[in-house]
């Protein structure tokens, strides 16, 4: 499956980098604009799978620029603001924008509702909803979080699961162990590197990966199909 591609328009940097963060760890690409011309421009010259499109913009409102966007492109647009009465609701979403969400977020909030969105535009565009991705022996069902090998499904963790399915999707890339806490337990984590050690030991014994799953010594590990 093509990763999604995500715009971020949103002059605030650290709400522009929390939301970077978090798409990029679900496996989106992210690209960020800090004013409303820079962002219409960016979708213009390469459209994104959808927008994520702050109201107070520099330059330009959100506003217009989600009227800009849905006049000449089919894009699906989530509005981010502070702006939470029912009044700006129904005039931004009257601008085009397909949801509303209010400050302060849950990060976990915004990513459901994004995804919420890209399976309703997929199911509408017939796209096949299983998202089934083959990587040798693996097959991968992301919408169930399942792994089979040869037909035989894998009894795996959520961590298991996160951390094989990012080795998986970043073949031949060399990661560090404290890179692989941070995308996978998250920048808060209390851990230590161990935890990555044992996890790798455990999904390479489950997913069969002995040999594809490399121990770069002194660096940290990276997946050769």
């Amino acid at each position: 499956m093509d990763e999604r591609k995500i715009l971020i328009i949103e002059d605030e940097k650290p709400i522009a980098n929390i939301l970077k963060y978090g798409f990029e760890k679900e496996g989106f690409l992210v690209e960020c604009a800090y004013t409303g011309g820079e962002g219409f421009a960016m979708a213009c010259k390469e459209p994104p799978d959808l927008v994520l499109l702050d109201w107070m913009l520099p330059d330009l409102s959100g506003v217009d620029v989600c009227r800009m966007l849905t006049e000449q492109y089919n894009l699906p647009i989530v509005m981010l603001t502070a702006r939470g009465n029912m009044e700006d609701k129904l005039y931004g979403l009257e601008s085009g924008a397909d949801d509303y969400i209010t400050k302060p977020f849950d990060l976990r909030e915004v990513v459901a509702r994004v995804r919420t969105i890209l399976r309703r535009l997929d199911k509408a565009n017939g796209r096949e909803e299983e998202e089934r991705c083959v990587f040798g022996e693996l097959t991968v069902v992301e919408r169930e979080h399942s792994v089979f090998r040869n037909g035989e499904t894998l009894n795996l963790t959520p961590k298991e699961y996160e951390l094989l399915l990012f080795f998986l999707k970043h073949p031949r890339q060399v990661f560090t162990r404290g890179i692989l806490l941070d995308r996978i337990w998250g920048y808060d984590f209390a851990g230590d590197t161990r935890t990555v050690d044992i996890h790798v030991q455990r999904i390479r014994k489950k997913a069969g990966l002995d040999e594809t799953l490399v121990t770069i010594f002194g660096v940290g590990y990276k997946y050769v199909p």
